[in-house]
């Protein structure tokens, strides 16, 4: 007995050690990683399996020798076109969706509220190159006036004062500033360059360009299309100031972050829960996809974290859930607005060197071709109706045009209008399916006969078995078989008794917790918390309330009834 026991603990540990050895192996392969920058330059790194998201930040950081790294985040985008921003917490590697090598971007994942305290000049010249992209794909609406001004200043900050010898006549139209760049606003920021900007350096243009933008309405945001309760499509984003809706070149909402209660989202509704002039106010939009509505509630949830709190302490896990189910449950867990601009003022070394990357003419015709590509799927079913939305109008020198979805560009995929196949097209394919082979099979008569002769002998065999038995194991025998022959019945029962089992756990667990909340008074912080949501409020004052009323007034009749007999 000792020695069996002894033997079957050396196979088992043998076992352990052959369980575990590949998993140790694969925690030593290196994963190649592809950031891409925001001048469109590209660096790699090999990191481990285990290796988290914030190793890559700080490799970018490092490579940047910049210290404000809290404004600036990694972006990546999943097999099915859906963008994430790489949580620095967790494994790269549990993140990634798609194969290897990973492809990511560098990108501002926080807009600074007021760019002037930005301590470095790398800071703000990395912003900078963030807004210029905001401008080329769209992203920032500006007046007419507005937007020759920031055209002027990149282009003194790129090219330096106006040279007559050195810029011909019409330079500015070699240069693509602008999704729609007019013949007029190509005279305009050629007559503010040449008039009102000379003399200044790149990084005084540079932060002229800065204090104009920060102060229109869609710096800063990332717009995320949805539809409205009327069906109507709209751009939802996330701002220093708070949340933000925009249907074509309007803002029709804005919710400051002291004003937004919760926020949160099911399957593809996303809710925005607040107060606006004294009343409650709830607000309910539709994405493409549920995880393109997760995406937008967490950045809802980084966003109003970052600016609304004044120390990350106070930060806390936000979950999605209703009374009943548990739900997504997200935490930010960064610094917040007022820590990073604290600590950018207590810098104290020697400025880094910025090395500029002088402005492109025109984009190479091997990168065009990538980026049509890799937009080709999510715009082309929506472009036509966006572009009609924004193009019509007066006095704006940078409009949406369309919802370019690449790594670099950072929008949201085109949800898929079913009317011209949508979701159906990308199910249909030319190979058949299992299913319709074997009804073809199925249909060939020699097949069949074949079938019907196995099924005859396998009746007679059944016949002659029952027969040699007795009539009361025969009977019972034969219920049996019919019972268990009947799959479909048996699955059916099967799932009911599921569910009455489910139903009856549930009420177990739910009454005695309703009741412990709506009828008990005790003060525990956690029962406190749920008390004060408005989903609790409503269902305490619009069902429970009710119900007792009816329920006692009910039982009340019951014992009158009784005592009067």
């Amino acid at each position: 007995c000792f020695a069996c026991s002894c033997g079957s603990r050396l196979g088992f540990s043998m076992k352990m050690l052959r369980f575990r050895s590949p998993s140790i192996r694969s925690l030593d392969q290196e994963v190649l990683c592809t950031i891409r920058l925001l001048d469109d330059s590209e660096i790699s790194c090999s990191i481990q399996r285990d290796t988290k998201g914030q190793f890559l930040l700080d490799h970018v950081c490092n490579h940047y020798n910049l210290l404000e790294k809290d404004y600036f985040g990694i972006r990546y985008v999943d097999p099915e076109k859906q963008r994430h921003w790489l949580e620095p917490n967790k494994p790269v590697v549990k993140q990634m969706k798609s194969q290897q090598p990973y492809m990511m971007c560098f990108r501002v994942k926080f807009y600074p509220h007021e760019p002037m305290k930005i301590k470095e000049e790398l800071t703000r010249y990395l912003l900078y190159l963030q807004l210029k992209r905001d401008i080329y794909h769209g992203r920032l609406l500006c007046p007419f006036a507005e937007a020759a001004y920031l055209g002027a200043c990149i282009v003194q900050a790129e090219l330096g004062d106006f040279d007559p010898e050195e810029h011909p006549s019409d330079y500015i139209r070699d240069f693509k500033l602008f999704p729609k760049q007019s013949l007029k606003l190509e005279r305009k920021i050629m007559e503010i360059h040449k008039n009102e900007l000379r003399g200044q350096c790149a990084a005084l243009a540079e932060l002229n360009m800065l204090q104009k933008a920060h102060a229109l309405e869609t710096y800063g945001v990332d717009p995320h299309p949805c539809k409205d309760f009327t069906g109507a499509t709209a751009f939802l984003g996330f701002t220093a100031t708070g949340f933000v809706v925009f249907q074509g070149n309007k803002r029709i909402h804005l919710l400051k972050w002291s004003d937004v209660n919760k926020l949160k989202f099911e399957g593809k509704t996303f809710y925005v829960i607040g107060i606006q002039k004294e009343k409650k106010l709830v607000l309910t939009f539709h994405t493409s996809t549920p995880a393109a509505c997760k995406h937008l509630w967490k950045c809802g949830v980084e966003n109003q974290a970052f600016y609304k709190c004044a120390k990350s302490s106070q930060i806390k896990t936000v979950s999605s859930s209703n009374i009943f189910f548990k739900g997504s449950r997200f935490r930010y867990s960064g610094k917040v607005s007022k820590e990073v601009i604290e600590a950018s003022s207590k810098i104290q070394r020697e400025p880094p060197e910025v090395h500029r990357t002088p402005l492109l003419l025109f984009q190479s015709p091997v990168r065009l071709k990538e980026e049509e590509e890799e937009n080709i799927i999510s715009i082309a079913p929506l472009k036509i109706k966006i572009t009609r939305r924004f193009t019509k109008t007066k006095n704006f020198g940078s409009q949406i045009l369309s919802l370019p979805h690449s790594p670099c560009a950072s929008m949201l995929p085109t949800p898929v209008d079913d009317t011209q196949g949508g979701v159906s097209l990308l199910f249909s394919s030319p190979v058949q399916s299992p299913a319709r082979l074997l009804r073809e099979l199925h249909a060939d008569p020699d097949i069949q006969a074949q079938l019907e002769a196995e099924r005859q002998r396998d009746r007679a065999y059944e016949r002659a078995r029952l027969a040699a038995r007795s009539p009361v194991s025969g009977v019972l025998t034969s219920g049996l078989r019919l019972l268990s022959s009947n799959k479909r019945v048996n699955s059916c029962l099967l799932s009911v008794a599921r569910f009455v089992a489910m139903v009856m756990c549930i009420l177990l667990v739910t009454v005695p917790t309703l009741l412990l909340l709506l009828e008990s008074d005790i003060d525990v912080s956690f029962l406190h918390e749920i008390r004060q949501t408005p989903e609790f409020e409503q269902f305490h004052y619009e069902y429970y309330c009710p119900l007792r009323r009816w329920i006692l007034c009910r039982i009340s009749m019951a014992l009158e009834n009784l005592w009067s007999d």
